[in-house]
């Protein structure tokens, strides 16, 4: 199995060689796609076996697991006991099981509180509640979930079959306009906080001085920079900032579908830019086209684009799953065992085994390695920053902190 340290585009010189009948149109169902045959090679000496599609999914899942960049599980937590998503639990969309169906490996466990909860000191508690039960489900799951504090812990869950667990993102209001807040965060295992709807991630479009300040402690403590929402200026001011890449969560292509949440064509060639990644959403309301359901092949549209855009290292996948399993999902893609599927209709459109290890694995779990690392070397020369949104945003900030917090973006 490979380590989290390798590249996962080093083993594969060349895309995988198809031979015998022309590659199944676009239009033939994405289930049926197993049936297509493909040679890969095996071995040593240069020998092939011809393996199908669905084989090939299952053996490239096996060695690059699924970083899943988004689950809303926590808000559900307080209503479905740890046992049942153990052995399963029909009445929501993600448990152990489906889990292990759909090939995860790594999770990100959403801690974002709505947009309601910003006002006085509801969106702290209601962040640590979330945090309390993530962790519960980690602790009461103990053959299912490992918790995920640094990259190594990413291997060793995979190597020992559990599910790696990463606390975040966290929403940007609920950090209180304070970077203790954002440490205490941190030392309860916090691992990614999101910038958008706090109003220093929106200052006139911008990010502010403070913003700028919350982006470097961010870099220095090892918490990814989540941009997924952001505005395009504040994006781009994160991208002056920040020292280590940075992830959209829950993000997919805004020039295929015109959603708040997704990214422009002049983020994406920004992000690829700076190495980030791109994690993909297969929210429905983030991937529908036309004015009609969207389906399986819209969510690999955007995928396609995402990597044709940014570059194939810079794109992953965001189930957006953690809800009821009667919330409305994208055809084929109903709860988060579903990753297979897609995958070979990745495989069917052309995309390579390395483009295939890159999107589920390796490219996410390189945005977290290289979190670390900018840590390890901005501790080297700095200590706790001590600024405060007052001093850095001026009278403004400490006329609307006085007020209570304006209501933003979840």
């Amino acid at each position: 199995m490979a380590d989290l340290r390798d590249d996962p585009y080093a083993r594969y010189a060349a895309p995988p060689a198809a031979v015998g009948a022309a590659p199944p149109s676009r239009d033939a169902p994405a289930e049926d796609a197993g049936s297509a045959e493909t040679v890969v090679t095996a071995g040593t000496g240069g020998s092939t076996e011809v393996v199908g599609t669905a084989e090939r999914v299952r053996l490239l899942l096996a060695e690059h697991p699924v970083l899943d960049g988004h689950n809303t599980l926590g808000r559900l937590l307080g209503h479905t006991p740890p046992h049942d998503l153990e052995f399963g639990e029909s009445a929501l969309d993600t448990d152990l099981p489906r889990l292990r169906a759909g090939g995860v490996g790594a999770q990100f466990w959403s801690l974002r509180v709505p947009a309601h909860e910003a006002g006085h000191q509801r969106a702290i508690s209601a962040t640590l509640e979330l945090i309390d039960r993530v962790r519960a489900m980690i602790d009461g799951c103990p053959e299912g979930f490992r918790p995920a504090l640094a990259p190594g812990d990413l291997t060793d869950a995979r190597n020992r079959g559990r599910v790696a667990s990463l606390l975040g993102p966290v929403a940007g209001h609920a950090l209180g306009d304070s970077l203790s807040v954002l440490r205490a965060y941190h030392a309860l295992g916090v691992r990614a906080v999101t910038l958008a709807g706090a109003r220093w991630a929106d200052r006139d479009g911008a990010l502010s001085r403070f913003g700028q300040e919350v982006v470097r402690e961010m870099n220095r403590l090892g918490v990814v920079v989540d941009l997924s929402g952001t505005r395009e200026e504040a994006m781009r001011g994160a991208f002056t900032v920040a020292k280590a890449p940075v992830l959209f969560s829950h993000s997919a292509a805004r020039a295929l579908t015109d959603h708040p949440a997704n990214v422009s064509d002049a983020g994406l060639a920004l992000l690829g830019h700076h190495h980030g990644v791109c994690m993909v959403s297969l929210a429905p309301d983030q991937t529908a086209r036309a004015g009609r359901p969207p389906t399986l092949r819209d969510v690999a549209d955007h995928l396609d684009h995402v990597r044709e855009v940014a570059g194939p290292r810079c794109v992953g996948l965001s189930g957006g799953y953690g809800a009821t399993a009667d919330t409305p999902r994208v055809r084929g893609l109903e709860d988060a065992s579903c990753y297979p599927l897609l995958l070979a209709e990745l495989l069917e459109r052309g995309w390579t085994d390395a483009d295939i290890a890159g999107l589920t694995w390796g490219n996410a779990a390189r945005v977290v390695r290289d979190t670390e690392f900018a840590a390890r070397t901005a501790q080297q020369r700095r200590g706790p920053s001590t600024a405060t949104v007052e001093e850095l945003d001026g009278d403004q900030a400490a006329r609307q902190r006085q007020n209570g917090w304006p209501e933003g973006s979840a």
